[in-house]
């Protein structure tokens, strides 16, 4: 669906993207993340047909997007981070608008219309003026106007930004049902939402992909030793030396937590000893109110691979 070949986008003297490769799948929904002035925006737009690449290659469904640019438009569902929307129309004027612009006529028009007012829960505003809308409502008018055409592909920067949990959980549920019709490309800095979302996970930094894989092996591939917290009440030392004798866990420390003993313990590598913290807890006669294991996430690739900390492995 997507093919990008040492893409490479100039503004002056300033590489905005630089020699980027990638590929996306039809019916994936890939996250492409990055921290500003990553390039993100800049390869959507190009992506989109709304930016000239300066060198490189990108192709769309197997069409070139500096030689079929229109056509590319035409067929994707592109929603900008600022939707640009007429705040003086009302939100069924405005999709009726789009709709026509788009070649939908009459019954089928009408009946796309209503689909993504529904989808995008906008059916209760669909008579009000854009400009008196929430910007969380504007975001939705705005994914309603991709997916009016039904697109193969949909193109989305910051889809959720403004919106309210509540939202953020329609949207998000809405984006993974559309997989079975659309494939995804999807900008967002809410990483937890995209570690929900997403099948694959593209980073960016300094214009460039530093690493493309699941979510899941991603944060599999952290380097670092486990945590596991646990909360005890006994004598602070006595408790450390014992757990400091469990095999695999390398250090012990100790916070005090209202009066609890808050004893951070970390592991070898991805070792889990709760189970044998639970069974020296029990042995030794103490009071335990709360033992977790502190999981790496998205996040924790995010901020090791875009800080030039490279610790991944």
């Amino acid at each position: 669906m997507i093919e990008v070949e040492n893409l490479t986008k100039r503004f002056g003297r300033t590489v905005a993207v630089d020699d980027l490769s990638f590929k996306v799948k039809q019916g994936e929904i890939v996250g492409f993340l990055g921290p500003n002035g990553a390039g993100k925006t800049t390869t959507m737009r190009m992506l989109a047909g709304f930016i000239t690449p300066t060198g490189g290659c990108a192709r769309v469904n197997g069409l070139d997007v500096r030689k079929y640019s229109l056509d590319i438009r035409r067929s994707i569902g592109y929603m900008p981070e600022n939707v640009p929307l007429y705040t003086d129309m009302r939100v069924l004027e405005y999709l009726g608008f789009r709709g026509r612009l788009k070649g939908l006529r009459g019954r089928v028009l009408r009946s796309r219309i209503d689909d993504v007012l529904t989808s995008c829960g906008l059916t209760g505003v669909r008579k009000k003026i854009i400009g008196q809308l929430s910007k969380g409502y504007r975001q939705r008018v705005g994914l309603a106007d991709a997916l009016l055409s039904e697109p193969e592909l949909l193109i989305l920067d910051e889809p959720t930004i403004g919106l309210d949990p509540n939202q953020i959980r329609l949207i998000r549920n809405l984006i993974k049902s559309l997989s079975k019709k659309h494939t995804v490309l999807l900008s967002s800095h809410i990483l937890h939402e995209v570690e929900m979302i997403c099948e694959r996970v593209l980073i960016i930094n300094n214009g460039t992909i530093v690493a493309s894989d699941t979510p899941e092996k991603l944060v599999g591939l952290m380097k670092g030793n486990a945590h596991i917290i646990v909360e005890i009440k006994g004598d602070r030392h006595l408790v450390m030396g014992e757990l400091r004798g469990i095999a695999g866990i390398e250090n012990v420390s100790w916070e005090d937590a209202d009066g609890w003993g808050r004893f951070t313990c970390e592991c070898e590598g991805h070792t889990d000893v709760r189970e044998q913290l639970f069974r020296k807890v029990s042995i030794c006669g103490w009071v335990m109110r709360e033992m977790n294991m502190e999981k790496r996430n998205l996040e924790d690739v995010f901020i090791s691979m875009t800080s030039g900390n490279g610790d991944v492995q």
